[in-house]
This record gives structure tokens, C-alpha cells and sequence, in this order.
């Protein structure tokens, strides 16, 4: 069995690559060789900065076990190929390309029921968004869009770029998106997006006001910053609903909920990909949402958004980047 790297947070905007014998395969098990893995920005900026909260990681899928706290291994969009199977392990697995929700790391052992094979002609460049992809499915179902409705996408990083590629397809009266980062913005309009606004010009309120009519009957804050939901509250109509899929972890914000919210009837819908809406549970079940999000990656193609290619061992340049210089970076992945 080989040695294995993998990354660890050790401290606040400190990462190390750590090496480790991998014991040998149980005969249920496979080995995985990682070809490549994705950054999550918002959540694993949360992660390098320390600003998560005392709180399971995941306690739905196995490899992130445990509680937020240092040293972490984190990250769960890794392609890699099958490279040996156990015993009781159909060979048809042997040299498979995957997708699993597994920290960064160079090999990992894992059973097959938990990996996703690769449809026919992925690649895994296209491969390593699924997850996000999952995540704007779900946050896109969550909202449930109506014929005709106004949505105001407020956060263009890659999860707000998938989730606005999803409602591009979706009979709305408008679309409008917002974003702080002209690279970002740029995505936006490539989508087709004809309304990409950027709230730091004179006049964003007025101006989005003005697209918007009476108000979006939908937004949805993927932000990552607590503060927006205010923009959020003020550019929604009455009886609205305001889907928060952010996670700010220990980030807060006063929000202005003493004015004209307590007569708007706003509705709040927490969004969050780890399970599924109660109302939707008797249809639909974790692989069928998988089936969505690969098609949806079919039609996006989100590898366009790839903008840095880091070598494992320089892991520590990729947050950084994405620490001090956001603006510069799409999806950062890490090649082994």
C-alpha cells in the first residue's frame, strides 16, 4: 500500500501536508489514487480563517466524522481512479474513475457503495463540481421558482454561478445577479444573465429596484456574508422568500429587522445540501438528486470556471490566494 498525503489545518491560515502508511485493503474495500480535487471557497475559507463554530462537520457522509476543530482534514470534491479492490470486490471496479465526498489527500479507502462512478465521458475537471452542483440543485429545489417570478441571485462564487445557470433555464420574468468581483461578474454573463449588477457602484439599490419592479419575488443570499441579507430584506417584495444558502460559521451582522420586515410577510428558508426538504422525502432520495446534478453538469460545463491549478504540495499558495486576493480566483483545484 502506498504512503498517502493529505492535508490538514493546523491553525488559522495555516495548512501542512502530512504523510501516512495506508494499512492494508479489508476485502470489502478499494483504493482510490486522487487525480485531482476541488477547493469549496466559502466553507473551507471558514475553515483556514477559524471561523467555524463548535458543530459536527458532517454527520452524513463518514470521512468528515467529527467536530470543527484543530488539527482538521476537510474538503469533500475528490476524482481519483480505482487502483486496487479487495477480495469480495468486483474487479469491474478496478481502474474506475470516481467522485467521492473525501478530504484532500493523495490515495483514500473507501467502499464502493460510497462512490460515485463517473457517467461515460466526464471528466474529471467536470467531475469535481458535483458536489457544488448538488448544492444549487438543492438550493433551486428548496426555492421551488414559479412561472413568471422575478430572482435576485445575490453571490456569484461557483456555488451562485451553478444556481444561476440552473434558473437561466427556468421561464422567469427577470434573473438578476449580483456580485462584488468583476471575474465573477463576467461568469454571470457569459451564462446569459442579461442583469449583472455590482453592489459597490453608485446607486446598485436604485438601479436594482428599478429591474426588479415591485421587488424579486425570489432571492437567494449566497454571499457568504451575514450582512447582505439586509440587501437581501430591502430588494424583496412582500410575501417574498429569501433563501439563505450561505454558511457564516462564526461571522455575524446586525441585521435591520425592526423596519418594514415585520409587515412584509418576507418568508427565511434555510438551505442546506446535507438532507433533503421533509415535502419532497417521499419522492426523492439523495441518488435521485445525483442523477439531476450530473445532468445539470452536462448542460453547464462548469470546467469553464477552473481558473488556478495548484500542486498538492503547494496547498497553502491556494488559500492564500483565495484569502487575500478572492477576486483573482473562480474554482481553484488541486492536481497530484
Amino acid at each position: 500500500m502506498p504512503i498517502r498525503k493529505k492535508l490538514v489545518f493546523v491553525a488559522p491560515k495555516k495548512v501542512e501536508i502530512y504523510e501516512e502508511f495506508l494499512g492494508e485493503l479489508a476485502d470489502n474495500q478499494v483504493l482510490v489514487e486522487t487525480i485531482l480535487s476541488a477547493i469549496s471557497p466559502g466553507t473551507e475559507m471558514l475553515v483556514f480563517r477559524g471561523q467555524f463554530p463548535d458543530l459536527n462537520v458532517d454527520t452524513g457522509i463518514k470521512s468528515l466524522e467529527g467536530k470543527f476543530c484543530y488539527p482538521l482534514t476537510y474538503g469533500y470534491a475528490c476524482v481519483g481512479r480505482i487502483t486496487q479492490v479487495g477480495k469480495s470486490v468486483s474487479r469491474e471496479w478496478l481502474d474506475r474513475l470516481v467522485f467521492s465526498f473525501q478530504p484532500h489527500c493523495s490515495h483514500f479507502v473507501a467502499i464502493p457503495e460510497i462512490l460515485l462512478p463517473l457517467p461515460e465521458g466526464f471528466s474529471p475537471q467536470t467531475a469535481c463540481f458535483l458536489a457544488n452542483t448538488e448544492t444549487a440543485v438543492n438550493l433551486v429545489q428548496d426555492a421551488a421558482p414559479i412561472l413568471g417570478e422575478r430572482a435576485l441571485v445575490l453571490g456569484q462564487g461557483i456555488v451562485g454561478l451553478l444556481t444561476a445557470a440552473l434558473l437561466s433555464e427556468f421561464p422567469l420574468e427577470k434573473l438578476i445577479c449580483v456580485d462584488l468581483f468583476r471575474k465573477r461578474q463576467l461568469a454571470a454573463e457569459a451564462l446569459g444573465v442579461k442583469v449583472v449588477l455590482d453592489p459597490c457602484n453608485p446607486g446598485f439599490l436604485e438601479t436594482a429596484r428599478k429591474e426588479l419592479k415591485r421587488g424579486a419575488d425570489l432571492t437567494f443570499e449566497l454571499s457568504g456574508q451575514p450582512a447582505v441579507l439586509d440587501v437581501a430584506l430591502s430588494l424583496t417584495t412582500f410575501s417574498g422568500r429569501i433563501l439563505i444558502g450561505s454558511w457564516y460559521g462564526e461571522k455575524r451582522a446586525p441585521i435591520n429587522f425592526g423596519g418594514e420586515f415585520h409587515r412584509s410577510r418576507i418568508k427565511l428558508i434555510s438551505s442546506q445540501v446535507s438532507t433533503i426538504a421533509p415535502e419532497l422525502t417521499s419522492r426523492w432520495d439523495k441518488a435521485r438528486r445525483f442523477e439531476v446534478a450530473w445532468q445539470a453538469l452536462s448542460r453547464i460545463h462548469p470546467e469553464k470556471w477552473i481558473s488556478h491549478r495548484f500542486p498538492f504540495n503547494l496547498a497553502h499558495e491556494a488559500y492564500t490566494l483565495l484569502d487575500q486576493k478572492p477576486e483573482d480566483a473562480l474554482q481553484i483545484i488541486f492536481e497530484y
